[in-house]
């Protein structure tokens, strides 16, 4: 690298590209990477240095696991289409870190060649139970069962009760934040109302987390109905209009299926109320 580059001091493209390419300073290489991801990076070789730090083995150091991690969120913000089968393998990582980033990434993809390696990993036995101190689960299913849903709704995917029936088993899960994961899959799949009503329920939960969660959750996929009560829900102001933007911009359309509800200039005006 041509100069040091102090911890939390600004840097540009050609500098974060530098940190990614060196070895010696794996925390320089997490923020480039994550960097590089945020600002949109188009460089030529941002992709291949990103797919590069992403290929570890399942002994790597956890310095290089932080690294790999955040290279596995930029491919996915950055739309990288050769990403696919490196963060389809990053699902058979060890580290649940590792594993929860790839698929979040892969859902940002939304390649319909991701949703089999998804369920596999979401219905392995026991992967929603948790493991060692309690603290983590087996596996992250709550992203696992958001990219589900993710990809499904940009592909237009069309479902069976086949399909659905194995996610349906989620929404009884001890954590109310994949039970709120697995109605929002269920809901952009499928289209039916009735999956919006426990992430509506979840808005009056008496913890804040829960409410969040299910505020981030009905704004994600699209679910206009629910905008009066995100509007009312007991949580940040901030929260609650990023989630009316995404009922906004990205409205819950599923083959003429259902009602969009409340018009635009209806949900300009419950954020208009909250500015």
């Amino acid at each position: 690298m041509d100069k040091k580059i102090l911890p939390g001091e600004p840097i540009n493209e050609v500098e974060a590209l530098q940190r990614l390419q060196q070895q010696e300073d794996p925390s320089q290489r997490c923020y480039a990477a994550w960097w590089l991801g945020r600002m949109r990076s188009q460089h030529p070789d941002v992709i291949p240095l990103l797919l590069k730090a992403l290929e570890i083995k399942p002994t790597a150091t956890e310095a290089a696991i932080a690294v790999a991690r955040s290279a596995a969120r930029s491919l996915g913000k950055l739309h990288a289409k050769t990403a696919l089968a490196p963060l389809i393998q990053a699902l058979l990582h060890p580290d649940h870190g590792l594993r929860e980033a790839a698929a979040r990434s892969l859902g940002e993809l939304g390649d319909s060649k991701a949703i089999k390696p998804l369920m596999e990993r979401l219905l392995l036995p026991g992967a929603d139970e948790p493991v060692g101190n309690g603290l983590h689960l087996g596996e992250p299913c709550e992203a696992l069962l958001e990219a589900i849903g993710q990809i499904c709704i940009t592909i237009k995917f069309e479902t069976n009760q086949d399909f659905q029936q194995p996610l349906e088993r989620f929404l009884q899960n001890k954590r109310p934040v994949v039970a709120s994961a697995a109605s929002r899959a269920l809901l952009q799949i499928s289209g039916n109302p009735k999956w919006a009503e426990p992430m509506l329920a979840l808005l009056e939960h008496p913890q804040l987390q829960m409410r969040r969660a299910a505020l981030m959750d009905l704004g994600a996929c699209g679910w206009r109905p629910a905008a009066e009560a995100i509007s009312c829900c007991l949580a940040e102001n901030s929260l609650k209009l990023i989630a009316l933007r995404n009922l906004v911009e990205q409205p819950l359309i599923i083959s003429g299926s259902i009602s969009l509800g409340a018009r635009e200039q209806q949900l300009l005006a419950l954020m208009d109320k909250l500015l």
